[in-house]
């Protein structure tokens, strides 16, 4: 028998649990909203979400429901299965032994397309009950120059938020506006978290929320400056792209019909600042970090998870991988990516309480092998100008300022560039899917008669162009991928 999710699904969930699915324990009802979330995607779904459905099971933060919040166009579809589905859907964890288990997440509530009704997610916002308000915007979303840190006020969604008497579209605007009203009201501000991929996410996020502020009032600026919390968090869990082979495996062997589950690995780490003057859920007891600094945390995670998969991923493409598990089980490239941890990523890392460095590097490996998550190696090639500025760069910066070698950090940046062709190895197109890719991809045509045309784009690798540690490394890797290709480029960098 194959259960729906819809409005009023739980009222069958005693039949669900027969199938091995696990459910909400506790009344939906009673559940009141706390937090309101930009960026309901996959891993807000597998990971926040999570998280606090995990403590409402536990008879715990009732009060710190979730409404989410889409913005862009694509949330669209995000609305509409909310809204079938009553905000219920089912998270599937892989082990990598074929084993799977099934659970519905009851923690969102309420979802609100904001360009359907902009003011009903400014309200919402402006609740006394809203205490956070959070962020998965991707890297991208936050509008700033990866090498400078500034918010880019130029950009026109962010030109038309502060035209006067406009209805705000872009999150700046919508938060600000909230906050604005909040202020007048004689309400405390809620705080505001960012659980994405920057080091230093809540530092970000308050630069380019009081930039906003700024342009639209400097008064404004300074109030949001001195009195909104931003939290910094590290966050951690792989979690793929739904596919169609994931739905109908939910269906077939769990008897769940769900338009759109989330899929990810067992592993989960979440690392938090304790910055929340309106209150915040319990979150130590569902295996949050609730730490005083979260920078030592930050650094591990981005610059070995998020540069190892970028270590991967174009290497691993242009060998003939399609999934991350297929190329982190090629020898080479995984004693490549430990090399690149070992050599350069490690001696840039502060020391990070409670955790063993060397075992979470080979842990790394054997997540980024799990055959069950299919992690994609388009996926992780995605929107590579906003990930290797702000994960791989700082890396290089740090290790040339102390005189170190970046061969491999260099190698890992001209496998990017010879992926940004847009051609493999056999000739076949690879689709780029990359913000800049009109700017970039002309550059990387270029790459034979001008090898330094594409570093040298100062906005996404400042003047590392000009540092023949950086370029003459880089140049090698670049000439040896034209000219032997990338499986035995990355086999002999694994073994200089």
């Amino acid at each position: 028998m194959t259960h729906v999710i819809s409005n009023g699904w739980l009222a069958d969930a005693s039949r669900v649990r027969e199938s091995g699915v696990q459910v909400p324990l506790y009344d939906r009802s009673r559940v009141t909203p706390g937090i309101v979330h930009f960026g309901v995607g996959g891993f807000h779904r597998a990971h926040q979400a999570m998280a606090i459905d995990r403590l409402m099971n536990a008879g715990l933060a009732l009060d710190w429901g979730i409404c989410g919040v889409g913005v862009m166009e694509p949330d669209r579809r995000m609305q509409q299965v909310m809204d079938d589905q009553d905000c219920l859907y089912t998270m599937v964890v892989k082990h990598s032994d074929g084993s799977r288990e099934a659970r519905v997440i009851g923690s969102i509530v309420e979802y609100l397309y904001a360009p359907d009704d902009p003011e009903a997610v400014i309200e919402k916002m402006a609740d006394p009950a809203t205490r956070i308000v959070s962020l998965t915007v991707t890297e991208g979303g936050y509008n700033f120059d990866p090498v400078t840190g500034k918010f880019d006020g130029t950009n026109a969604a962010v030109v038309a938020d502060l035209e006067p008497g406009a209805a705000p579209a872009t999150v700046f605007g919508l938060v600000t506006e909230a906050l604005v009203r909040r202020r007048d009201r004689g309400l405390a501000p809620f705080a505001v978290m960012s659980c994405d991929n920057i080091q230093g996410n809540g530092h970000i996020a308050q630069e380019v929320f009081g930039a906003f502020a700024s342009l639209r009032d400097p008064d404004l600026g300074a109030w949001v400056r001195d009195n909104v919390a931003f939290p910094n968090s590290m966050v951690d869990r792989i979690t793929p792209v739904t596919a169609q082979s994931d739905i109908d495996e939910l269906a077939s062997r769990f008897g769940v019909a769900d338009a759109w589950p989330v899929v990810c690995e067992p592993f989960f780490q979440w690392a938090l600042e304790d910055a929340f003057p309106l209150g915040r859920p319990p979150f130590e007891e569902a295996d949050v970090q609730v730490v005083p600094d979260v920078l030592p945390y930050e650094l591990m995670k981005l610059r070995l998870l998020n540069v190892g998969h970028q270590a991967i991923c174009y290497f691993g493409f242009l060998s003939g991988y399609r999934f991350a598990h297929e190329a982190a089980s090629d020898p080479a490239i995984a004693k490549f990516v430990l090399a690149y941890m070992d050599r350069e990523a490690t001696p840039t890392l502060q020391p990070v309480p409670g955790v063993d460095l060397d075992a979470y590097k080979h842990t790394l490996i054997e997540r980024f092998s799990n055959p069950e998550v299919r992690d994609t190696l388009a996926r992780l090639c995605a929107e590579s100008s906003d990930r290797i500025p702000k994960w791989l760069v700082p890396v290089i910066r740090e290790r040339r300022a102390a005189g170190g070698d970046v061969s491999l950090s260099a190698a890992i940046v001209a496998s990017w560039v010879r992926y940004a062709l847009g051609v493999d190895e056999l000739g076949q197109p690879i689709e780029v899917v990359d913000r800049l890719k009109d700017q970039l991809t002309p550059l990387a045509l270029r790459q034979r008669e001008d090898p330094l045309a594409f570093v040298s784009v100062s906005s996404l690798f400042g003047d590392l162009a000009s540092d023949p540690g950086f370029t003459e490394p880089y140049l090698a890797t670049l000439e040896s991928l034209h000219g032997v290709g990338a499986h035995e480029t990355v086999a002999r960098l694994a073994g200089s």
